[in-house]
């Protein structure tokens, strides 16, 4: 079954380690919690490849799983876009200008 590519948003996500387990969340200023959980890619959560607080660029959804709790996911195999400090900014002021 092909992904509905209307349920997907592009989100600027962050690696961070709140309890030392390291986990994507999105970055504050978006539609989304910073305290969502985001279910993606476990490259995105490896150190050596990626330094803890890298900004990654997704096509991801909010779904639940059968009622559960919420979360965003991002299909594994997608392309991980990294995205520099000054790339996050402009994403950001983007999201905002675009807000009503």
């Amino acid at each position: 079954m092909a992904r509905d590519i209307y349920a997907y948003r592009q989100v600027a996500v962050h690696s961070v380690a709140p309890e030392g387990k390291v986990e994507i969340h999105p970055v504050p200023g978006q539609a989304f919690s910073p305290a969502l959980p985001v279910q993606c890619s476990r490259r995105m959560s490896d150190v050596e490849l990626y330094p803890l607080g890298t900004c990654f660029l997704l096509d991801a959804k909010l779904t639940d799983r059968m009622g559960g709790m919420q979360y965003l996911y991002a299909w594994h195999g997608d392309e991980i876009k990294v995205l520099t400090a000054s790339e996050t900014e402009t994403f950001l002021a983007a999201f905002k200008r675009g807000r009503i």
